[in-house]
């Protein structure tokens, strides 16, 4: 039957959350400090001595977040940006549905299970098969397909249930598949731009004339190094999710089919058991029997 199960999921994802906003906020308060003294180093010392290391004050922490922001956006480009945004939309709308697909109350809907049991105590069987049928529930394919096979046994109709069960998690095993393709190729796509903007960056330092610029050095690998860092962003929550719903999967998977097993069970061997008549209707002595009575 179905089982009440801990919030772990949802605190899980509320910590993923939790996590993944530590994380930019981390990025962007570390970076601005840089920033800033790079701004500061660049400025000549007031009345010829050194610079006062004076508190930033929060129009200027601003204005470095922001100059960060714009930096990112402009070093990634076209073509890796859309190539980044594609696969950034299609991880989010991945995790969106196997969070819809994933949860206990759409795998094991505790009103189909109840209403599937009342209607197998009614000994109403075909309007059982017909209730599991219509339900798109994890736990309602795989009793349905064990119900067809019922006629025959109730071996028969467990494999049938085994074998519907792995195709139904296969299937949601699929959707788990691109979360780690996703993780594995975000890193990659993040070398490729790096290495191809250190080609631009040393394609304009060889052209240049002068010599070498530190400046512009420095400015073109800091160019390069944007996208590794949106790649490896990507790779991170991917490989979470990736973890964390294959685990799910294994204990929904295993839920369904011991609720899928019961139910089939129990309609098994209400099949088996005898009609119960119906009491017959009492009937008047008098009426059954007129000569019996005498009349004094």
């Amino acid at each position: 039957m179905a089982s009440h199960h801990s919030p772990r999921p949802r605190l899980l994802l509320l910590f993923a959350g939790l996590l993944a906003v530590l994380f930019v906020l981390a990025f962007v308060n570390g970076a601005t400090p840089l920033a800033s003294a790079q701004e500061e180093g660049d400025q000549p010392p007031a009345n010829g001595g050194a610079a006062p290391a004076a508190k930033k004050t929060e129009e200027q922490q601003s204005h470095s977040a922001l100059e960060i922001i714009k930096h990112i956006i402009f070093s990634v480009g076209i073509i890796f940006g859309i190539v980044l945004g594609l696969v950034s939309v299609a991880l989010v709308t991945i995790v969106v549905l196997l969070v819809m697909e994933l949860k206990m109350s759409s795998a094991v809907p505790p009103t189909f299970v109840e209403d599937f049991t009342d209607t197998v105590n009614k000994r109403r069987f075909k309007e059982a098969y017909e209730l599991a049928k219509e339900d798109p529930s994890f736990v309602a394919r795989v009793l349905a397909a064990g119900m067809a096979r019922l006629q025959y046994g109730i071996e028969d109709a467990r494999e049938a249930c085994f074998s519907m069960l792995e195709s139904v998690k296969a299937a949601k095993e699929q959707l788990i598949v691109y979360l780690a393709t996703i993780g594995t190729l975000g890193p990659l796509l993040g070398l490729v731009g790096t290495v191809f903007g250190m080609i631009l960056a040393f394609m304009d330092l060889s052209s240049a004339a002068g010599g070498i610029n530190p400046k512009l050095l420095s400015k073109s690998i800091s160019h390069a190094l944007v996208v590794t860092l949106l790649g490896i962003a990507l790779s991170v929550p991917a490989i979470f999710f990736h973890a964390f719903f294959k685990n799910r999967l294994t204990r929904i998977t295993h839920d369904a089919g011991n609720v899928a097993d019961d139910l089939l069970t129990q309609m098994y061997y209400n099949s088996k058991k005898p009609a119960t008549a119906a009491p017959a209707p009492e009937v008047d002595a008098r009426a059954a029997h007129p000569q019996a009575v005498k009349p004094k």
